[in-house]
């Protein structure tokens, strides 16, 4: 028995380090080994975005609209200017940023692998102003440019390769030479199992180098990074047993916060305040009620 799981994952090393890339996280310098490629990724991302936005109702708030796609075009040219002079040119292709305010009151927001960010207009209330918004797209752009989502399909195709070889080890390992179109198999069975980018729970270690990435980014953009303490101590306050999907599997508030606060000397070093006001006060929706956590509507799994 104990031969045999050697063996077996001896096998699923090797299988991994034949048909995978290495990333290194911008900024933190985190090395991930992923068995996606960024076709492949990008590729399922259009195609989940392209089907949500067909059954997604778009905020008739054209203010508050203005407001997200300027905040978040804002920090997209700030974070590629960054990638484009500090060796990630290649990154910057593969990023279409779009972003659109949703009509739903749940706290919530997402981004997509290839820079397609949805907010929720649940979540104007809690921000206040365009520099809490800021924190907020910092950190969905964070998840994208970390490349979390080709993260956490990498370790469900691991999963899948581990149930593949089973009792067949050595028959798998003879077989390499078919690794790559078992990959591209395996992207095509996980998606068909559920894996939702819209929905995606991330691991506790990528929604800190998230927060951390997120407020640098908000930093690089012009937008006050020490604006972040409030706003987490304003998510705080909203208490409750259902918290908003996009901060289920975070640390606790009060972990967050001393994170935050641990992280800020580096993140105000990208600081430079623009002339451009980066506080103004968002209006709130006419129709939003007090923001709710609960999960999002027509969705069939649970997110970060």
């Amino acid at each position: 028995m104990k031969t045999t799981r050697t063996l077996l994952i001896a096998a699923l090393a090797l299988l991994c380090a034949a048909c995978g890339t290495t990333n290194t996280v911008p900024i933190t310098g985190r090395k991930t080994h992923l068995l996606v490629d960024d076709a492949q990724i990008l590729s399922l991302s259009t195609q989940q975005y392209q089907s949500y936005m067909q059954s997604a109702k778009l905020s008739a708030n054209q203010n508050n609209t203005a407001i997200v796609k300027r905040v978040g075009q804002r920090l997209a040219t700030a974070v590629e200017n960054f990638l484009l002079n500090n060796g990630y040119a290649a990154e910057v292709q593969n990023f279409q940023w779009e972003f659109n305010l949703v009509a739903s009151n749940e706290v919530n927001a997402f981004c997509m692998p290839g820079g397609k960010i949805v907010v929720y207009e649940g979540m104007l209330p809690v921000t206040q102003d365009e520099a809490c918004l800021a924190i907020v797209l910092g950190h969905e752009i964070a998840h994208a440019v970390a490349k979390h989502s080709a993260e956490q399909m990498s370790k469900q195709m691991r999963q899948e390769y581990a149930a593949q070889i089973g009792g067949s080890v050595l028959t798998q390992v003879a077989q390499s030479k078919g690794i790559s179109s078992n990959s591209a198999a395996l992207v095509d069975l996980i998606a068909q199992q559920g894996f939702n980018f819209a929905n995606l729970k991330y691991s506790r270690d990528n929604e800190t180098e998230a927060d951390r990435l997120g407020l640098i980014f908000a930093a690089m953009a012009g937008y006050d990074p020490q604006l972040a303490i409030p706003f987490w101590q304003r998510m705080a306050q909203l208490g409750g047993n259902t918290k908003s999907e996009i901060f289920s599997d975070h640390p606790s508030d009060e972990k967050r916060i001393a994170n935050l606060q641990k992280v800020m000397p580096e993140a105000l070093g990208y600081y430079k305040p623009s002339t451009t006001p980066a506080s103004n006060k968002v209006p709130t929706p006419s129709k939003t009620t007090t923001p709710n956590r609960t999960t999002t509507p027509n969705k069939t799994t649970t997110k970060k």
